[in-house]
């Protein structure tokens, strides 16, 4: 009889166990496929336009970098201006005189303020002199 109890009792334990396990683990699982909060964008570069054009995006997510083919100094660049794309500086280049629209947008937040930002450049070589390597999506 106290080796029956005992039985049903470890088994009962061990199915709790594995319940709070399984239970346990899914917000985590969940957790990891949303932006943590803090230091994340969502980046479009599209051809044309910014009503035109089939946007490309990644989403940036820094600390640690990732998410993106130049994750580590696009965050480097947005950490330098606090977040504000409109800050970074133009990078001396010659770029050539074709007028080839390409919209960048780039939503999310940065140190938990909001960011929104959307801008229409004369071609791609313009956008990259602009905001570095931030909108270098296909690297």
């Amino acid at each position: 009889m106290t080796q029956s109890i005992t039985a049903k009792a470890v088994r009962g334990g061990l199915l709790a166990t594995a319940a709070l396990l399984v239970l346990g683990a899914t917000p985590a699982r969940a957790a990891a496929q949303e932006p943590e909060p803090g230091s994340w964008l969502y980046l479009t570069v599209a051809r044309g336009d910014s009503r035109h054009g089939d946007p490309h995006g990644t989403l940036l997510l820094c600390d640690p970098p990732r998410g993106h083919v130049k994750a580590a100094e696009a965050c480097a660049d947005l950490e330098r201006v606090g977040g504000d794309i409109s800050r970074l500086r133009t990078m001396d280049s010659f770029c050539p005189m074709i007028y080839a629209p390409v919209t960048v947008h780039a939503r999310g937040e940065w140190n938990g303020q909001p960011v929104e930002y959307r801008e229409t450049f004369a071609n791609g070589c313009a956008m990259g002199a602009r905001t570095g390597s931030v909108f270098a999506l296909d690297g």
